[in-house]
């Protein structure tokens, strides 16, 4: 939520494939200036150095400036690349989509015999979407059992970059029969204030357009009116509650700093952290590899990363194995 100075000229090179020749001579000195920044806050500590050292630091500091230069250019191919591959999932997520809609049939499925008739007419693959955000141990905090009906009309998740602000948009698409609200696509963008590190500056994301009766990130309480009460019809309280389509209101920071308490902004940071974090499994995780964590194939691959670190660790243990495996299962247990 920090201003991000030079920062800025970094970020704005994920988003494009080409850079001006003035764009390139800006991205160096941007990064000379950092360095130069550094060293003047630490002046007097440089000026206490005797002159051969501080000749040998005048010579590493040459050394940093080509590697400044090396890293500029590391970051423009960077983008180049991350561009021309972009280009190339696209037809790949196309043809994904057509397949899990029913849009297109593979010409190899045949017809069985012992299909029921409303196999016989399911199409694509459903809950395809659900499923796999489910499969996600960090979504799947988010998606409560009441959300899923909803999710169960999620066609389609894409993302793309976008350059003024910088960050990204996730689109969320949606059968046109879904019953629980109007859109049929919700958005949530995500304005950077540096994509490299990345700090986030605000989200933005869709106003949902619910439809009667249909909320669902909140609750309808009803309560008896007070015995003897004059006025005997039920009193009526909406609550906000947990939903995976909060998500679509994301956490905002106040416009006049004075509005919020150290407390206060702290929290708004974790909420932001948290949110960031959300977009980002499902850009970087869902999205390309959204079949993986539909068959939970992805949740075994993690699986297998953490036991094989765990094998490692406990290699040159071998004396205490039986102690280890009696802790791990207590902590398994505690986890629970």
């Amino acid at each position: 939520m920090a201003g991000g100075g030079n920062a800025l000229d970094l970020a704005a090179i994920d988003a494009k494939a080409e850079l001006t020749a003035e764009e390139k001579a800006a991205l160096v000195m941007s990064l000379k200036n950092k360095l130069e920044g550094l060293v003047a806050q630490h002046t007097d500590a440089l000026e206490s150095l005797a002159p051969k050292v501080r000749k040998r630091v005048d010579v590493l500091r040459d050394i940093q400036s080509k590697h400044d230069e090396l890293e500029a250019k590391f970051i423009e191919e960077r983008a180049v690349l991350e561009a021309k591959y972009q280009k190339l999932y696209e037809p790949l997520y196309s043809k994904r989509y057509e397949i899990v809609s029913g849009v297109v049939e593979l010409d190899d499925i045949t017809k069985s015999e012992d299909e029921t008739p409303t196999e016989q007419k399911e199409k694509g693959v459903p809950d395809f979407w659900l499923n796999a955000m489910k499969n996600n141990e960090i979504l799947a905090e988010e998606i409560q059992k009441r959300d899923e009906e909803a999710l169960k009309y999620l066609k389609n998740i894409t993302w793309c970059k976008i350059d003024d602000p910088k960050g990204f948009k996730i689109e969320f698409s949606f059968d046109t029969n879904n019953p629980f609200f109007k859109n049929s696509v919700l958005t949530k963008t995500y304005h950077m204030i540096d994509e490299e590190e990345p700090i986030l500056e605000k989200a933005i994301g869709t106003e949902i357009e619910w439809y009667p009766g249909k909320c669902l990130t909140q609750k309808v309480l009803q309560k008896k009116p007070k015995e003897g009460s004059k006025d005997t019809k039920p009193i009526i309280k909406t609550k906000d509650c947990e939903s995976f389509f909060n998500f679509f209101n994301p956490p905002q920071v106040p416009e006049d700093d004075k509005e919020i308490d150290e407390d206060m902004a702290e929290q708004l940071q974790d909420q932001m952290e948290q949110d960031y974090d959300i977009g980002s499994t499902i850009r970087d995780k869902i999205i390309p590899h959204a079949v993986s964590w539909f068959t939970g194939e992805a949740q075994d691959e993690d699986y297998d990363d953490i036991i094989l670190e765990d094998d490692e660790d406990n290699s040159d243990e071998d004396n205490n194995n039986d102690d280890n495996s009696d802790d791990d299962e207590d902590n398994e247990e505690d986890d629970e």
